[in-house]
């Protein structure tokens, strides 16, 4: 696997961008502005990093965890009656999901080959 290449982390630095952006044109309240751009910023890092660090498959659970974390924000941070920043987490927390799903089986085989002492 190649650093820098993998399309999976790149759209979930795109969908983190976007949740944590989404605040300045998305009407918020309460703690949605905070949950939005904490989840965001959350996102894009562990993006960088498998994107840098392929074949890490604790990194792509925690991936993972970031994104149901932003897809459940809504209703944990009581913002689900604005729409617009409900659904700015809702998008970007299920597409960050579903990529990152189909991610961590190539990054497991990755680690598995380079770590992985083979059977005698």
């Amino acid at each position: 696997m190649k650093k820098w290449t993998r399309w999976q982390d790149w759209t979930v630095i795109a969908a983190g961008a976007y949740a944590a952006l989404s605040v300045l044109w998305t009407s918020q309240g309460g703690s949605s502005t905070a949950l939005m751009v904490i989840l965001g910023v959350l996102l894009v890092a562990a993006g960088v990093t498998n994107l840098a660090m392929p074949g890490m498959p604790a990194a792509e659970w925690a991936q993972a965890v970031f994104a149901v974390v932003l897809l459940l924000a809504p209703w944990f941070g009581g913002f689900t009656s604005m729409t617009g920043a409900a659904w700015s987490a809702w998008i970007p927390g299920a597409v960050a999901l579903v990529v990152t799903a189909f991610a961590i089986k190539p990054s497991t085989e990755e680690y598995r080959h380079h770590h992985v002492m083979p059977a005698p």
